[in-house]
């Protein structure tokens, strides 16, 4: 059955980095695109960062390009999100999802599976 397993979440000051990892399992990762998400308390579901099937193509929602960097190695079938300049509003679950496509380009592309989320802390 498909799996995905993140880690690196953690506890971190402003202007501080983390690097997110999501190991899959279970299916063909190299066949699809793979985004992440966020949750913050109180609040909905945020589609952070997408990537391609075939890493050529990445896109990122407005609050963290230029600070968040998303990649994957098929081979290890790991996706990753380094997060650098973290702001205390990126404070959040992040969980990481496959999208059911091979392209990713924002929140409208489906995903059918999700894992259970790392948290992230940014303090002051």
């Amino acid at each position: 059955q498909v799996q995905l397993v993140e880690s690196g979440g953690g506890l971190a000051q402003r202007g501080e980095s983390l690097r997110l990892s999501c190991a899959a399992s279970g299916f063909t990762f190299s066949r699809h695109a793979m985004s992440w998400y966020r949750q913050a308390p109180g609040k909905g579901l945020e589609w952070v960062s997408g990537i391609w099937s075939d890493s050529s193509d990445t896109y990122y929602a407005d609050s963290v390009k230029g600070r968040f960097t998303i990649s994957r190695d098929n081979g290890k079938n790991t996706v990753y999100l380094q997060m650098n300049n973290l702001k205390p509003e990126d404070t959040a679950l992040y969980y990481c999802v496959r999208n059911t496509g091979s392209v990713v380009i924002g929140p409208e592309d489906p995903y059918d599976h999700r894992g259970q989320g790392t948290q992230v802390t940014v303090s002051l």
